[in-house]
């Protein structure tokens, strides 16, 4: 399983439509290899539909491939669909895949069980899947029910986790720069991993 961040950061709304009209592509590609692409984490944008930034886990046998296709920059050419006036047609994101930790955790965290809730049909009323992981140092908490097995909410929940102590330790240490709330300043602009243009959002062949 691997975690991937799309992220508009610093950018404007613009950014953060594109940021959106990846997450489809990123849907429809996954979709089209047989990929489990589940939404873990999102935050809105300015507007309605559109993200700052998206926490995806991808999981099967091509995952590592979609994830290297995608891994980086990402630039959508496109006059702004907001701005009529704006001259500006480029628009960058970045597509950041989150380290796992090679520290054992399993110590640090108290797993709660329970029903998953939502749509599911008969699986999700009857087994108690969805698990609650709490890191008891920090309080940090997150419920995960994504996946059909107790074991993989588990590790999910905890690469979760792992990822969440991975920011707080960056955000806290002044000598380095966050990622994840600096990624658009580190973006490679005249390096992009996939291109797109226009609205349709249609990918560029090189």
């Amino acid at each position: 399983m691997i975690l991937l961040q799309l992220s508009a950061a610093q950018g404007p709304l613009e950014c953060q439509l594109a940021v959106s009209k990846a997450l489809h592509r990123l849907i429809f590609e996954a979709r089209q290899q047989q990929l489990k692409l589940d939404i873990l984490e999102q935050e809105a944008g300015d507007k309605t539909g559109v993200y700052r930034s998206v926490l995806f886990s991808l999981d099967g046998a091509g995952a590592e491939e979609l994830a290297r296709q995608w891994e980086g920059t990402v630039q959508w050419i496109c006059p702004s669909p907001y701005r009529p006036r704006q001259l500006r047609k480029n628009w960058f994101i970045g597509v950041l895949r989150c380290t796992e930790t090679q520290r054992d955790l399993s110590g640090e965290i108290r797993f709660e069980t329970m029903r998953s809730s939502g749509p599911g049909g008969q699986h999700v009323n009857k087994t108690e899947s969805a698990v609650r992981a709490t890191h008891l140092a920090t309080g940090i908490s997150v419920k995960v029910q994504t996946e059909r097995s107790q074991h993989a909410n588990k590790r999910l929940a905890e690469m979760l986790i792992a990822h969440r102590l991975a920011c707080l330790a960056e955000e806290a240490s002044a000598t380095q720069r966050s990622e994840r709330r600096l990624m658009h300043y580190q973006i490679e602009r005249g390096r992009p991993k996939r291109v797109f243009k226009d609205e349709q959002f249609e990918p560029v062949i090189a």
